[in-house]
């Protein structure tokens, strides 16, 4: 089901050119509105009227830029796309992976969680939805250097694969099961079972990954031409 004030329209996101003087300034003010608004709210009370009052700019400055309450939510998602963050560089995949799992959990667990409202209010808009599939997909191409680099290293060697016919040839890693293997038991602690954090299980299931990956669970044939 989609949220009410989701409009027939795609909403406006980010602009393709960085805007800039008083209009970077007004959309910093509204989107940090809505971030505040969205977690200590919640989607159900997150209104135009309430960012634009907590903004400090007039209703209809709003409307005009955004259209709607799913037009704010895709802005404030692609916003958090800008940001100049980097994936860990610890020296070693299970200390990338324990690094990353630990930011994770540190965005969850903080009250109220930006983190956890955003994903509840995806759930009540498509615009939403879409906005923060994009940003999923971007932020696990951009951590799949993890394994690259432990690759490079040879903690993770590409190992041979016997087809059909028994003949033997090469796989390659698929960087994304490995990553969402290493990341998915901190969403299923906090955000399904609702659990107290567990400060042993960035590692944990940091570990786990790597000797699935090292034993091979995360191999695929290599594509032709790769």
């Amino acid at each position: 089901m989609t949220d009410s004030t989701d409009s027939t329209e795609p909403a406006v996101g980010a602009p393709e050119r960085r805007p800039g003087g008083r209009t970077a300034r007004v959309r910093a003010q509204v989107l940090d509105a809505v971030r505040a608004e969205l977690a200590e709210a919640g989607h159900e009370g997150l209104t135009v009227e309430g960012v634009a009052a907590r903004a400090g700019v007039h209703r209809t400055t709003v409307y005009r830029r955004w259209r709607d309450v799913g037009g704010l939510l895709v802005d404030v998602i692609d916003a958090a796309g800008e940001m100049d963050w980097q994936p860990p560089d610890t020296g070693s995949l299970r200390g990338d992976l324990t690094a990353l799992n630990r930011e994770i959990q540190e965005s969850l667990v903080v009250r109220p969680s930006f983190a956890v409202a955003l994903m509840a209010a995806s759930f009540h808009s498509e615009q939403a939805a879409r906005a923060q599939t994009r940003l999923w997909a971007d932020r696990y191409a951009q951590c799949e250097i993890l394994v690259e680099r432990a690759v490079a290293r040879g903690e993770l060697p590409v190992r041979g694969a016997r087809d059909a016919r028994g003949a033997r040839g090469a796989t390659e890693l698929d960087a994304r099961s490995l990553l969402i293997a290493a990341t998915a038991p901190v969403y299923h602690q906090v955000v399904l079972l609702r659990a107290d954090p567990d400060p042993r299980l960035p590692e944990r299931a940091a570990g786990a990954a790597v000797l699935a990956a090292a034993a091979g669970a995360f191999s695929v044939p290599r594509t032709e031409g790769a």
